[in-house]
């Protein structure tokens, strides 16, 4: 089978540098040696309170920033995950089928939901079943992951897997993680222990993605550091998780590993580093960002990308959830 990757961003607000260095980038590079399907998971932010009217234009923005990143429509499916039933409907199929015990090791609901768990939406809680059918109603072969995510993806594994084995061999495709490189994990610009997040409530903390160059320039240059020198090797920077995360970023924007950093400044201050850091940024996000406003003065254009997504993710999908309800016993059509 060729390789088929799948990938998606929840439409929850601007997008921020860290989902441009985790997924965008690496996504450019994937869809030139694959199937590629990106998809706006809308159906995932409902897990938390949305206003209607915010969401409704956040969706079309995400796809916008896709666009904008640089996947190409020519050559990747991009769609929105509400407009394809499949993916409710195998979610559904899927849950009669998951252990409770499997859902209950799912860390990030823990995470999320902390001490008021009883108080939580359904919705929340079964995610990653939601999110298991986003990958494998494709019959995806690969997952981009992050750290945070890889356990979403061992759970789909070992669902298809249980459906392979209690209804038919080789019915879903057991999909592979594909571990993407330096910058997959971008932390807080004022915390290095905490991820870069659209919900931070410091602007400070991230670089959005529609940032102009001056702003971009300020928050690299009050980022938090340390009192220490620039390290000379990357392995010194465990206990120096700030100055570890600025290295990964400009590592991931530059395309060369962390070490290289280190040669070349290391045993200096910091000032020269952000400098040329923001430089990196700037270069990176301009154009992008100018992309996108292209895109914003055109509107139609990017919901005749999204129509047609939706049609060929719709005809793709559809393929196996007719196959999996044939194999669990439901009908798919009466003659």
């Amino acid at each position: 089978m060729k390789k088929r990757i799948l990938s998606g961003i929840q439409p929850t607000g601007n997008l921020h540098l860290g989902n441009y260095l985790g997924a965008l980038k690496n996504w450019v590079h994937m869809q030139k040696d694959a199937e590629a399907l990106f998809c706006v998971v809308d159906l995932h932010a409902l897990t938390v309170p949305q206003n209607p009217e915010k969401l409704k234009q956040h969706i079309v923005d995400t796809a916008m920033m896709y666009v904008a990143a640089g996947i190409d429509p020519k050559e990747s499916t991009i769609f929105v995950q509400s407009m394809v039933s499949a993916h409710a409907e195998l979610s559904w199929l899927l849950s009669c089928q998951a252990p409770l015990g499997w859902l209950n090791r799912m860390t990030q609901f823990k995470d999320k939901a902390g001490a008021q768990q009883d108080k939580q939406k359904l919705g929340l809680y079964a995610y990653p079943v939601l999110m298991a059918a986003d990958i494998l109603t494709y019959q995806a072969t690969h997952v981009p992951v992050g750290e945070d995510q890889k356990q979403h993806l061992e759970l789909a594994r070992d669902l298809a897997q249980l459906m392979n084995r209690t209804f038919k061999e080789g019915l879903l495709t057991v999909p592979e993680p594909q571990i993407m490189g330096a910058g997959t994990r971008v932390m807080s610009l004022k915390d290095g222990t905490n991820k870069m997040s659209k919900s931070d409530p410091s602007d400070n903390a991230r670089i959005n993605m529609l940032d102009d160059d001056d702003v971009i320039a300020r928050k690299i240059k009050k980022a938090t550091t340390d009192t220490d020198p620039f390290p000379d090797t990357f392995s010194a920077c465990g206990n120096r998780p700030h100055v570890e995360n600025l290295i990964n970023i400009f590592a991931a924007l530059k395309d060369i590993s962390p070490q290289q950093v280190c040669d070349t400044y290391g045993g200096a201050n910091f000032s020269g580093f952000k400098d040329d850091l923001a430089d990196a940024t700037i270069q990176a996000v301009g154009p992008i960002r100018d992309r996108f406003k292209d895109l914003k003065a055109s509107p139609q254009k990017m919901k005749d990308i999204l129509n047609l997504g939706a049609e060929k993710a719709n005809k793709l999908s559809q393929e196996t959830l007719s196959q999996v309800k044939k194999a669990m016993g439901l009908p798919v059509t009466y003659r």
